[in-house]
Order: C-alpha cells, then sequence, then structure tokens
C-alpha cells in the first residue's frame, strides 16, 4: 500500500498500529467466545488425580460419598474437575489426611521467605516469556499461589494470559503503578489481577512500563531518595508489601539491561537465564553476563541486594538431535556444571501452535496438537520446572 502523499512516518504507523489492535481483538472475540475472555479447560479425573497425588479410585469415591466439589459428568460417565474444584479437593485431603498434607497443599510454611524468580536474557527469541508462563503455570497447578510480574513493556506474558493489554489496561494498571516516582504512586495489590488460572495472579504489562525507564535518570540526576527507595530498591518493596499472599512469584524482565530488569535483579531471590543453543546466541549470552556483573556491581555498591538462592541456565528450543547443538550444551556444561539445569525445553511444533492461539500446553486438549508431540513437549517443560521446583524447595529447607 502507497502511503499518501506528505504522510509522515509517525502518523503512518500510528495507523497501522491501530488496525493491528483492532484485527487482534476481533481475533480473540472469535476465539474466546462467548464474552472474548479466556477460560481454562476442565481436567479428566486421571489427570485431577495425577495433580492431587492420589488414586482416581479414591477421587471417584470421594464423589459416590458426596464429599468435596461435585464433578461434570458426561453421558457416558466421565468425570472432569475444574482448576478451582481441584484447589477446593487438596484443601480437604489436606484436611482429612494431615500427614499428606505437605504433599497435596505444598504451600511455604512460616519462616520461609516468598521466592522471587526473575527470569532475564536480552537476547529475542531465548523463549524468556514462553518460561516465564509455563513456569508459573506449572506452580500453580502444583497448589502453590503465583504471581507473575510482566516488566516488559511488549507485554507478552500478559498476552498469553489473557489481556489485550492496550484495551484492557488503565494508566497505573501495570507494576509501574506501584514504583512510580510521583504521589501518583499506588498500593502493589491494586495493580494485581486475577486470571483465568486459578491460583495464578498476573501483575501486567504495557508501554507505560517505559515511563520508569524515561524517569528514573532524572530521579537520580537529584540525587536524592525519593519515597520508595532507589531505582533498584523499588520493585522488591512493592513486592514485599504482599509477601503474606503468594509462595512465589514469577518475572519476565524486558529483554534489555534496563532500571526494571536491575530492579528485577535486586528484588529477586533466584535467576533463571534462558539460552537458546546457538552459537550467536551463547555470544550474546557473553556480552549480556559482562554488562549484567558491571552494572551488578555499581548496584550493589549502591546499597542494592545481589544475593540468590540459585542462578540456573535454562536451555530453551533445544533440538537433542542437533549435532551444533549439542555441542553447544556441552560447551555450557562444561562451563557452568550444575548451573545449567539437566533438564532442557525442546523445541516442539506443539508449543508454537499452542502459542498461536494465545494458549499454553496446559489450556489444550492432547489431541489439539497430535497425543505424541503434545506428551513429549510436556514431558520437557515439566522435566525443567520441576528441577526448578527443587531448587525452591531446597531455598525453603525442605530438601538437603
Amino acid at each position: 500500500m502507497v502511503p499518501p502523499q506528505g504522510e509522515t512516518s509517525d502518523i503512518r504507523i500510528s495507523a497501522q498500529a491501530r488496525l493491528l489492535s483492532e484485527q487482534l481483538q476481533s481475533l480473540g472475540a472469535r476465539l474466546f467466545p462467548p464474552d472474548s475472555h479466556k477460560s481454562l479447560r476442565s481436567f479428566s479425573s486421571g489427570e485431577a488425580a495425577k495433580l492431587l497425588r492420589v488414586s482416581d479410585g479414591y477421587l471417584r469415591q470421594l464423589s459416590l460419598d458426596g464429599i468435596g466439589p461435585i464433578p461434570e459428568t458426561s453421558s457416558s460417565g466421565r468425570r472432569s474437575y475444574t482448576l478451582v474444584q481441584i484447589n477446593e479437593l487438596r484443601r480437604h485431603i489436606a484436611s482429612a489426611k494431615p500427614r499428606e498434607a505437605q504433599v497435596v497443599l505444598p504451600r511455604r510454611r512460616p519462616g520461609e521467605k516468598m521466592q522471587t524468580i526473575a527470569c532475564t536474557n536480552f537476547k529475542g527469541g531465548s523463549a524468556k516469556t514462553t518460561t516465564c508462563l509455563y513456569l508459573a503455570q506449572y506452580l500453580a497447578l502444583s497448589g502453590f499461589r503465583v504471581l507473575a510480574v510482566d516488566l516488559d513493556p511488549q507485554a507478552s506474558l500478559s498476552t498469553m494470559l489473557g489481556l489485550q493489554p492496550e484495551f484492557d489496561l488503565k494508566e497505573g494498571d501495570t507494576i509501574y503503578g506501584a514504583i512510580r516516582y510521583d504521589d501518583q504512586r499506588r498500593p502493589v495489590r491494586d495493580c494485581i489481577l486475577k486470571t483465568y488460572f486459578d491460583g495464578l495472579d498476573l501483575i501486567p504489562g504495557n508501554l507505560e512500563l517505559m515511563e520508569f525507564e524515561h524517569e528514573t535518570p532524572q530521579a537520580l540526576s537529584l540525587g536524592q531518595h525519593p519515597a520508595g527507595g532507589m531505582f533498584f530498591q523499588r520493585l522488591g518493596r512493592a513486592l514485599a508489601e504482599i509477601e503474606t499472599d503468594y509462595d512465589v512469584v514469577v518475572v519476565d524482565c524486558p529483554p534489555q539491561l534496563g532500571y526494571l530488569t536491575l530492579g528485577a535483579l535486586c528484588a529477586a531471590t533466584a535467576l533463571l537465564i534462558t539460552i537458546h543453543p546457538q552459537m550467536v546466541d551463547v555470544a550474546s549470552m557473553s556480552q549480556f553476563l559482562l554488562m549484567a556483573s558491571d552494572l551488578m556491581a555499581v548496584v550493589r555498591k549502591a546499597g542494592g541486594d545481589l544475593r540468590h538462592d540459585f542462578i540456573r541456565y535454562v536451555i530453551t528450543r533445544h533440538e537433542p538431535h542437533d549435532g551444533p547443538q549439542s555441542q553447544v550444551v556441552a560447551l555450557l556444561r562444561g562451563l557452568f556444571g550444575d548451573e545449567v539445569l539437566a533438564a532442557t525445553v525442546w523445541k516442539s511444533t506443539a508449543i508454537a501452535d499452542a502459542g498461536l492461539t494465545k494458549q499454553s500446553l496446559y489450556e489444550l486438549d492432547r489431541g489439539a496438537v497430535g497425543r505424541a508431540t503434545y506428551d513429549r513437549a510436556l514431558e520437557s517443560l515439566e522435566a525443567v520446572n520441576s528441577e526448578i521446583l527443587g531448587l525452591i524447595l531446597r531455598a525453603w529447607g525442605r530438601i538437603t
């Protein structure tokens, strides 16, 4: 399409942005009728039993005895449960079987600190947002109270969790509302949204987050300590306000080493660094690590807390039978040892196909992308997230 004569590029791009946003909104309405909002599918009794770590027969008996939530039963007699009902069953089983409470309802206990896990890298295509999405959903399905924080102005995590940021959010609805420097700062609880995924809440992102990157240099130039602390303290202090409400916070950092990312590194109790096993990505990560270490040293000298319970490299979009990729993985393991997760996320058409409709594999029926492909992809994702969960439990002192 040829632009009208005399039209400037900013006007042209603005019009294209509006057209694309309207099309995306229309697509969302078609994908998630009748109210254009995402909803999570129900789980079969076998899936529910696996999540609850009980037998299917035990669930059936509860249903027959009229104990706990009543599952939906199909004409063929198959039972299914919503995630809300599964969490109700968690509480019931924990109460009825105190010895199994720690397994069925594994929330953090008094004295265990909220884990804040920041996922970062500034190389595009490293599957940072995908890693955050599946980790947050995996933990919620496991019975933890999870908060996802989208620090990326591009807001891909928010989009995957059912929002269209340019339409659904007002001023101050992102974490910027809780960490801004002026008198419009609001409690972080006002920024939290419930999602369709029971047990998983969200502080969404959008372009408003760029305001923090623009305003921080001015705040620094004043040489003062504004209410809420220095830029690298503000996110941590905001999250401290809701520490009693969550077990784990998963932070999707922007793909750059700006003030938001540095704030996340200081707020975090653990870091995940995603890496696609290609030499160009490894070279980029090398530069990222050098820049990050320099900036973190400056922040630490200024009083930032940079002690982390664990730092791990997550290999993503891995093709195990690809020779060059295997060499890169071997290189990383040789250099970093156990700090590279043993499990890797395999490259899979199932993950990609689910993402095309703004969904995760947890939201799809197995047959939607092919059962064998689905199972292989989910197995690799859950192996990674199970390993991360083990690190969380070790940080809490439950695993030695």
